[in-house]
């Protein structure tokens, strides 16, 4: 009787072998680094499936994944062996999407810290020997920049650290961060004037304008966001319809509103859950009714969409 012959002879025979547990501890034994290997318990090591699903739903595989513990500690290390008969140029960032793709898993799990994940490449094609850097920053144009960006911590900007003279010099991006910084505040009073001077220079937009006066409605104080948006349509003739529109729909559908529902239909559920499902419910119906009289005037669908962050779906409900 003939074998059947295998379409991948190659990978059929490597898994065969590295699929079993005690083959798989002595391959690592023999090629993992020595300060890898002393902190991998390779009496733990657990076959996982090394198949994942990447979020436009295309399945990928990596050859084998072991699990395993980690010596003296409660910790979690994986190894990806991957096989090649073949040289693959992208071959490191391939693994490099493995391995992170493992970490997900980890902690989709319910684990709280990110696993190391150790990739390891098996090679035996007819080019010897590999010609590729095993090194996934070499892939990019900048191979320096990569590996100092990608090794080191990432850019951070922290808004609620950084004074409020140095947020002056930050240019077209002043009003925003400004604003974000200090939004949690009750009383945003001492801050209007300098905000409503950001807003009327040249560098903010009118969509912008709009966008950062929703945003006060919907996460600062309604009844100073009203005072602010009257002071603003004042100064600022050529909106004063638009301003005034959304200043009367906060007038009559604020916070005070979202407090009172909350207090009737939280009632059963306790009284500061309802309290704050009431504030929920009075934000969503105020940005309704501000957006109703938006389309109302006539004021174009995306721009509306835009300015008060609801989907296309509200809209669409809403003109009907």
């Amino acid at each position: 009787m003939t074998a059947k012959k295998s379409a991948t002879p190659h990978d059929a025979v490597f898994k065969t072998f590295l699929t079993h547990a005690h083959t798989a501890r002595d391959f690592l034994a023999l090629h993992l680094p020595d300060w890898l290997l002393r902190i991998c318990d390779l009496s733990t090591l657990h076959l996982t499936s090394g198949s994942f699903i990447e979020e436009d739903l295309r399945a990928y595989y990596s050859d084998i994944l072991y699990s395993l513990q980690t010596v003296g500690k409660k910790g979690y290390v994986y190894v990806i062996i991957e096989h090649q008969s073949s040289p693959d140029r992208l071959m490191a960032f391939r693994l490099m999407r493995y391995a992170v793709a493992v970490m997900q898993r980890h902690l989709d799990a319910g684990h709280r810290h990110l696993p190391l994940v150790i990739p390891l490449l098996f090679y035996h094609g007819k080019q010897r020997p590999w010609p590729f850097s095993m090194r996934w920053t070499a892939l990019f144009s900048e191979p320096e920049l990569a590996a100092r960006l990608y090794g080191g911590p990432f850019p951070l900007v922290d808004v609620t650290v950084i004074a409020d003279s140095e947020i002056a010099r930050h240019r077209s991006m002043v009003a925003l961060t400004l604003l974000q910084k200090h939004i949690r505040q009750r009383d945003l009073t001492e801050l209007f004037e300098q905000l409503m001077t950001l807003m009327l220079q040249d560098s903010v937009s009118r969509k912008q304008r709009l966008a950062l006066i929703n945003y006060m409605i919907q996460a600062g104080e309604a009844p100073q966001a009203k005072s602010f948006i009257e002071q603003l349509a004042r100064r600022v003739p050529q909106q004063k319809e638009e301003l005034m529109t959304i200043a009367e729909q906060l007038k009559q559908m604020g916070r005070e509103q979202g407090l009172s529902e909350g207090r009737h239909e939280g009632l059963a559920k306790g009284r500061n859950e309802g309290l704050a499902e009431g504030r929920n419910k009075g934000q969503r119906e105020a940005t309704l009714a501000i957006a109703r009289n938006m389309l109302a005037r006539g004021i174009d669908l995306t721009l509306v969409q835009e300015v008060t962050g609801l989907s296309a779906a509200d809209l669409q409900q809403i003109r009907h």
